[in-house]
């Protein structure tokens, strides 16, 4: 029989498992890269000890609103990475074994590697218990001791040519719940689960981030679920609810309604910032681990790795194993689909190939301009689009197409970028006008040394006319 909440969970699942593997191995995916020298970015939870040596913490605290009304038991899952150190041996004509860089074998270049092991601890109690004094009681502890463990490692033929070694490094923890009512003309409770990195250090450990990582939890998130009950998203809570959500405190995570929209019984707690009700492109072939990952780029330059590269990243992980076959078997409508999609069009079209590229504009009556530079809007060919007029005045002088100006953007509208152009010379290419109505000046920066390629595709700067000064006559006799 299907359990309702499993089903949410394993929905949630989904994009939990993006996070808990965000950055898990980079392009291009081998040890050897530069970039994988430097791991676990996310959700990292030292012992108490070394907080001040890595700059990690080791306290993870999530809260968020919960209205009960028919459910009254908890059910939450923690999840996180614990780092199995992997190396590798060669077997020695004497039948023992010798520890080496690497392992060439046909199929794959073994090397020594940090796996993460997935772990996952559970609740289930009753809310009531959570409560008041008795919460302390309801701490779920756990304790993962030190392990070894060997696989052998053999040819074609099953004759063992070495093995595999992965040492665990003892890691314990521990999970505080708490419920408490607040005020209020409804019935609200808010939800506190602390995860506690409590793991005590060898007095012979080092005080370095390796050394750290062994006994932490990497990745770490919370899944929450109380069939009958309702979550509040703290992102847009009910206007009832604003102060209470702002009363929230949230340390090194962060709380969105998980499931499909319109659930609000399931939620994730997630080290990487998220929007309410998450969930991973459907457009996606499978995760490629890599920290934000852009599919179609990845999967073009993994196809493009020599046979050797290829090897070694078989070589280095599982996971990064899993990447390589998956491109390497990678049909070409799938890849089509990984070039972009535009969700947005689908509130105002209602079709679900909003996102395709279209073969005709989306609103009926106008069709694609030809050329590059060029949207699929057009407001030339929207007879409802509001006029734009070919000149604007600014300061008293006139700017159009083929106008000097100084670009003076301000702080009520610019952008990081936009700082940088303070003050700078351009060229106004056109006045433009937006589907809001708006005007602004295209504007190509002088010196821009890919001046000719913005102006060949239509890639220019956009600016709001009281952004910009008109150059006088003399002022560009001086430039």
């Amino acid at each position: 029989m299907s359990n309702p909440l499993e089903d949410r969970f394993e929905r949630a699942r989904a994009v939990a498992d993006a996070v808990l593997f965000e950055g898990y191995v980079l392009y291009p995916y081998r040890a050897s890269a530069a970039k994988n020298q430097l791991r676990w970015q996310f959700g990292v939870l030292v012992p108490p000890a070394w907080t001040a040596t890595t700059g990690e913490h080791s306290v993870q605290r999530t809260e968020c609103l919960l209205e009960p009304r028919k459910g009254d038991r908890l059910h939450a899952e923690l999840r996180f990475l614990h780092v199995r150190r992997r190396t590798v041996e060669r077997l020695d004509a004497d039948g023992g074994y010798t520890e080496v860089p690497e392992l060439d074998l046909p199929d794959r270049v073994l090397v020594p590697w940090d796996e993460g092991h997935e772990e996952r601890v559970l609740i289930h109690e009753p809310l009531d218990g959570l409560t008041g004094d008795q919460a302390s009681v309801h701490a779920v502890r756990f304790d993962l001791p030190d392990a070894v463990e060997y696989e052998p490692v053999t040819d074609d033929e099953g004759r063992t040519l070495g093995r595999l070694v992965r040492r665990r490094k003892r890691l314990t923890g521990e999970l505080r719940p708490r419920v408490e009512e607040l005020p209020g003309p409804y019935r609200v409770l808010r939800l506190t689960v602390s995860v506690h990195n409590t793991t005590a250090v060898p007095e012979e450990a080092g005080a370095d981030r390796e050394t750290a990582l062994a006994h932490s939890l990497i990745g770490t998130h919370l899944l929450f679920g109380v069939p009958g009950g309702l979550f509040l998203s703290l992102t847009d809570p009910p206007e009832w609810a604003r102060p209470a959500a702002a009363s929230c405190r949230n340390d090194r995570t962060w709380p969105v309604l998980a499931g499909p929209p319109g659930a609000d019984d399931v939620m994730l707690s997630s080290p990487i910032i998220l929007e309410d009700h998450p969930a991973v492109a459907e457009e996606s072939p499978g995760p490629l681990y890599d920290a934000t990952e852009i599919d179609e780029i990845l999967s073009l330059r993994t196809a493009a790795l020599t046979d050797r590269e290829k090897r070694e990243a078989r070589g280095t992980d599982a996971r990064a194993a899993d990447v390589i076959d998956l491109v390497d078997a990678m049909p070409g409508a799938v890849r089509e689909r990984l070039h972009g999609a535009i969700r947005g069009l689908r509130e105002v079209t209602g079709d679900d190939t909003a996102g395709e590229p279209p073969a005709a504009a989306p609103d009926a009556g106008l069709s694609l301009p030809q050329g590059p530079g060029h949207p699929w809007w057009d407001p030339a060919q929207d007879a409802e689009a509001a006029e734009v007029p070919d000149a604007v005045v600014v300061d008293g002088e006139t700017v159009r197409a083929g106008s000097r100006v100084r670009l003076t953007p301000g702080a009520r509208r610019s952008d990081a970028q936009d700082s940088f152009l303070h003050g700078r010379n351009a060229t106004v290419e056109a006045v433009v006008g937006d589907l809001d109505g708006e005007t602004h000046l295209a504007v190509v920066v002088d010196d821009d040394p890919g001046t000719d390629v913005r102006r060949a595709q239509g890639r220019f700067l956009y600016f709001k006319p009281d952004e910009v000064a008109p150059l006088k006559e003399r002022e560009e006799e001086a430039t």
